[in-house]
């Protein structure tokens, strides 16, 4: 029979302090994400959370008035209202707050790795979290899910500190983390509703944990192992009310906020188009089955995360380094990091009508966890392995991997924004009063000044993409407008080149929406206009074209006015 190894002592605690952390760590958040402080609002920063932010920053309106109604909950707007408050509504505020946003959630990412695997993985899982693309990324966008992440991830930190889950072997009472756990999970949904996949996930897993409250199991296990002869002892596993309550209260205030919404737009989960596109239409079992597919390369393969995930695999061939009996992380903690995986693989694959990975930001520091622990745990020069992970990571960050991804996925996003920039500056210098046909989410850029492109608005014209149906469209109405700015609506990799989604075109049409963008110089040829500016910047393009209108214009004198 193993020998069970004692648990660490007060002796052994980690010396690490994490108030000492938060400065260096938002200074390396800055200094990582200097070049991209500055940078217009991007995608959905534009399209929803800014405008919704600065709704309630001049009106105190927690339901936004000047964009979509989708009954995202309010928190993120108020928690940017309120810095507005102190350090003035411009870009470069945001994105410092979101920094400091960012270092708080890799504060509890180090607080949870420490827990369960030391102060050296600690530190690893945390460095290599932040330089992870999809991380790294969200770092300085103001996007809901950095925030429910930040919150979630903290609330983690106080629901696994229990006996018998950590390396200490120690544990706060049981009324304060479940005070904690209420409070800052019902933060997290407040910051964005899908953060109550942990929450309820947790809720189910405690159900999970009855059985280890059997009289019968424990007398097996103080039979089995004589070292354990007081209650005390036994790992904590024992339903607890005040855990379940703690675990319930996030519900309860997000169908409270959804009440409010209901009452105030007639809607309670925004309108029906955002239901239908997020929930409704997304009940299929073969798009349900595609979806799993696809969640699960990301939280496996996606930006290069296949080099921990491979190395992981590759160290459970060697003989484990510490004693016999231990194991790599604590039993309860390796299985309530395979709940919450699951739980978010199986539910972000059916909630929302985009597959975007930043709804899977808890995950990643999770699985990084369970990956830095292994690589501990059997090698002595796993610090070698980080360093391999990281150059990986920060490979992924700036360069694009060989299928269609979300701009927001890696730095993608900042070549978008500097060729839209860079569009915009060209429409304005060259045809200030023209109307422009374009699509969302530069109609965005063209319309809302606080969006950082332009000083004034521009007159458009709408449409949804430049998909040959689309551009059919806006030809019938040729005269709506007379300039058009167009541009990548997703990363496809170059024609000729390596394309691992090349066979499911296809299923992406028909279940997210997928569409050909019609490239520049056939977009002028069907509508009869030139290209008069276009950039491609690591495959994110976009192009100005022009419309010559010749119009049959008559002189007519006064009194011969038609009737």
């Amino acid at each position: 029979m193993n020998k069970l190894v004692p648990q660490a002592t007060a002796r052994q605690r980690p010396a690490l302090s994490l108030p000492l952390l938060f400065a260096p760590v938002f200074l390396a958040i800055v200094a990582l994400h200097a070049t991209l402080l500055r940078l217009p609002y991007f995608w959905d920063e534009g399209g929803y959370y800014i405008p919704a932010a600065w709704d309630f920053f001049r009106l105190g309106t927690l339901i936004p008035e000047t964009t979509m109604r989708n009954a995202h909950p309010p928190l993120p707007s108020v928690l940017l209202a309120a810095w507005w408050k102190i350090a003035g509504f411009h870009i470069l505020s945001t994105r410092i707050f979101v920094c400091l946003v960012t270092t708080f959630a890799l504060l509890a990412v180090f607080r949870l790795a420490r827990m369960f695997a030391g102060d050296a993985a600690a530190l690893a899982v945390m460095i290599l979290t932040a330089i992870y693309p999809v991380w790294f990324a969200q770092s300085t966008l103001a996007h809901a899910d950095i925030f429910a992440a930040a919150f979630t991830l903290w609330a983690l930190t106080f629901y696994a500190d229990r006996r018998g889950w950590t390396l200490e072997g120690q544990a706060r009472s049981t009324s304060t983390n479940a005070i904690a756990m209420a409070v800052l999970f019902t933060l997290a949904c407040l910051a964005k509703e899908t953060a109550i996949v942990i929450p309820a996930a947790l809720f189910c897993f405690e159900f999970m944990l009855l059985a280890d409250r059997s009289p019968a199991v424990l007398r097996r296990i103080k039979a089995e192992l004589p070292e354990f002869q007081s209650p005390d002892a036994v790992p904590e596993h024992h339903l607890a009310w005040r855990v379940l309550f703690a675990l319930v209260t996030p519900a309860i205030f997000l169908a409270l906020w959804y009440a409010y919404h209901h009452h105030k737009t007639g809607f309670t989960f925004g309108n029906p188009e955002f239901l239908r596109y997020n929930a409704t239409a997304n009940m299929s079992v073969q798009r349900i089955m595609l979806s799993l597919r696809h969640r699960l390369v990301h939280l496996t393969v996606h930006m290069n995360l296949y080099l921990p995930m491979l190395a992981m695999s590759a160290v459970f061939l060697l003989p484990s380094r510490y004693e016999e009996g231990r194991r790599f992380l604590p039993v309860p903690a390796l299985r309530m990091i395979f709940v919450l995986l699951v739980a978010q693989w199986i539910a972000f694959s059916i909630l929302g009508g985009a597959l975007l990975t930043r709804y899977l930001l808890p995950a990643y520091p999770l699985l990084l966890i369970v990956c830095v622990a292994a690589w501990k745990s059997r090698v002595r020069l796993w610090p070698g392995i980080a360093v391999l992970a990281l150059l990986g990571f920060a490979i992924g960050c700036e360069v694009n991997p060989p299928y269609p991804f979300a701009p927001e996925d890696n730095l993608s996003y900042r070549d978008m924004i500097v060729v839209h920039q860079h569009a915009i500056q060209a429409l304005q210098a060259n045809f200030p009063g023209a109307t422009v046909l374009t699509a969302w989410p530069v109609l965005a850029d063209l319309q809302r000044p606080e969006l950082g492109y332009l000083q004034m608005p521009m007159r458009t014209t709408p449409i949804d993409n430049f998909s040959a149906a689309e551009i059919a469209k806006a030809a019938s109405n040729a005269g709506s407008f007379d300039t058009a700015l167009v541009f990548s609506t997703k990363y496809d990799p170059p024609p000729g080149g390596l394309n691992l989604a090349g066979t499911s075109r296809r299923d992406d049409k028909r279940f997210y929406d997928y569409h050909q963008d019609m490239l520049p110089g056939e977009v002028a040829r069907a509508l009869g206009g030139k290209v008069v500016w276009q950039e491609d910047r690591n495959g994110e393009w976009a192009a100005v074209l022009y419309f010559p209108r010749s119009y049959d214009v008559r002189l007519i004198a006064p009194g011969r006015l038609p009737r």
